[in-house]
């Protein structure tokens, strides 16, 4: 009754007060530091030894892949703990979970050290959060700002029934930056899940860690977003008074550090490989031009130029693929337009190849069944489609000394797809937060690198040769045209007829919700 009654109110203060976001008059102004002020810094000092290394042109961006969730999470703990002069800091998930208190506990260190640090959350993935987020804004160098927040703080899901046309517009950016000299930028949220000790679904993920040139583009992303009309002080959202000090904040962090969880994070850490070569000097990066993509912040608002948005600026820097286009999505859902486009591709004799999730393997049955109604005239025209299943089947043979060598972008033991990614030509590789869907294409705001790689953009062509086909079920059509799986290692001869290890009330659903009009949502 107690639950009723207050959620009596709740809709009672919602019909009077409206969904009202306060005013943003007199908010804080801040922006990135130039780059030549931090070149002193330790991450400074870094890239530039590593690009003299390297002999690398000025232009050019130096790219490591982060396909290990420990080394992601090392990553951003290294990034934290080096940081001289700023840290900014953009996700569309935050976990208040073991990785994601101990990397609050780096940026309040940070802080500590006197780093201005930034915090950008999108309001849909801070669930269980207000408290923490609201006593880590109150330390004088630390601010946080929630991204097109919610009004009602609980139950959120009001907020999309109440004000649906704004609030089902997310910002899905993911960006790690400190000393405007070096960033993270990819697939990954903050949580266990995404850092390889999961409570459920375990995600296969990608990041790259970035130095040079673009990472002053994805500063200048950060204060576009920071200062846009749909990121406010999350002091004027969350108005109820707690309890946490930060002195409190402190415990509760150290307690996650000191738990069996946390310890095998700071194994991880102890044991990093990458850390090493950082502290070294010693990393070996991929110099390349590298563009960044992003969406105007007004998207969320429909405010944002055709032109301004991620859709637009993938097309003028792909340009025009002539002989492959490797896609790994997560959330594959062409629509009718994506089909005709590779269709089109198909019909000039290019090869197109993607990999995404299995029934088995999703986390989101929606957007599988966006993407089941097209795997028939997709696998027509020639796309050859493969599905991440959900446990791996044995490693493929290959010689003892390659045996331990690291697998990218399906490293570790990760059961369902995460990473977004795509290679153009074996030349041109994209590294983001962008799904193929029309999620990312129309609704929520994205970004990622565009990185002139060939030796990265061949790594994921190769991966469909050499790990994929081990790891996933291979799309065709039978004698009738339905579409059967080849179940791996490849010519293994052995087919399902239906979507491989469901049962048949998650099949019945899938069916169901292919004929429900949902693809605009999805």
């Amino acid at each position: 009754m107690r639950f009723f009654r207050f959620l009596s109110v709740a809709l009672l203060a919602l019909l009077v007060c409206g969904c009202a976001l306060p005013p943003l008059a007199e908010r804080s102004h801040s922006a990135a530091v130039p780059a030549s002020s931090t070149a002193h810094t330790l991450l400074g000092l870094t890239a530039a030894h590593l690009r003299a290394q390297e002999q690398a042109p000025a232009q050019t961006t130096g790219i490591t892949p982060l396909d290990s969730p420990r080394e992601a999470f090392a990553a951003r703990h290294f990034l934290a703990r080096s940081a001289v002069q700023t840290l900014d800091v953009q996700y569309y998930i935050w976990r208040p979970d073991t990785s994601g208190l101990m990397l609050l506990g780096d940026l309040l260190a940070a802080a500590d050290r006197g780093v201005r640090v930034r915090l950008l959350l999108d309001d849909g993935g801070t669930g269980g959060m207000d408290t923490l987020l609201h006593t880590l804004s109150s330390h004088p160098n630390l601010e946080v700002r929630l991204f097109n927040p919610f009004v009602l703080r609980w139950p959120k899901l009001l907020g999309y029934l109440f004000d649906f046309q704004r609030t089902n517009r997310r910002m899905h950016n993911k960006s790690f930056t400190a000393d405007n000299q070096a960033s993270i930028v990819g697939g990954r949220n903050i949580g266990n899940e995404y850092f390889g000790s999961p409570q459920g679904v375990l995600f296969a993920d990608l990041d790259v860690l970035a130095l040079g040139p673009a990472v002053q583009d994805i500063s200048q992303d950060f204060d576009r977003y920071w200062a846009s009309a749909s990121a406010y002080p999350i002091e004027r959202i969350v108005t109820v008074p707690y309890q946490l000090t930060l002195a409190g904040l402190r415990q509760r962090i150290q307690a996650k550090v000191d738990s069996a969880e946390g310890q095998r994070y700071q194994q991880a850490l102890t044991g990093s490989r990458l850390l090493q070569q950082l502290a070294q000097q010693d990393l070996s990066l991929l110099w390349a031009p590298t563009h960044l993509v992003s969406d105007d912040p007004a998207k969320v608002l429909g405010q944002a130029p055709e032109q301004q948005l991620i859709g637009a600026q993938l097309a003028a820097v792909i340009g025009t693929p002539m002989e492959s286009v490797d896609l790994v999505s997560p959330y594959f859902v062409p629509t009718q337009a994506g089909v005709d486009a590779l269709a089109q591709l198909r019909s000039q004799g290019i090869q197109v190849r993607v990999l995404t999730n299995a029934l088995e393997a999703t986390d989101v049955s929606i957007v599988h069944a966006g993407y089941a109604r097209y795997r028939v005239p997709l696998l027509r025209m020639g796309v050859e489609l493969y599905e991440l299943r959900r446990q791996a089947p044995p490693e493929p043979p290959r010689p003892l000394h390659e045996r331990f060598k690291r697998r990218w972008l399906l490293a570790g033991s990760g059961t369902s797809l995460h990473a977004k990614t795509f290679a153009i030509d074996g030349q041109r590789a994209f590294v983001g937060s962008f799904n193929f869907d029309p999620r990312s294409m129309l609704l929520n705001t994205e970004m990622g690198l565009m990185i002139e790689s060939p030796t990265l953009a061949q790594q994921i062509s190769n991966a469909f040769e050499q790990e994929i086909p081990w790891r996933s079920y291979r799309l065709g059509l039978d004698a009738q045209g339905h579409v059967q799986w080849e179940v791996p290692p490849p010519g293994s001869g052995i087919v399902y007829r239906q979507e491989p290890n469901t049962r048949w009330f998650k099949r019945w659903g899938l069916w169901l919700l292919q004929h429900l009009p949902l693809e605009p949502l999805l």
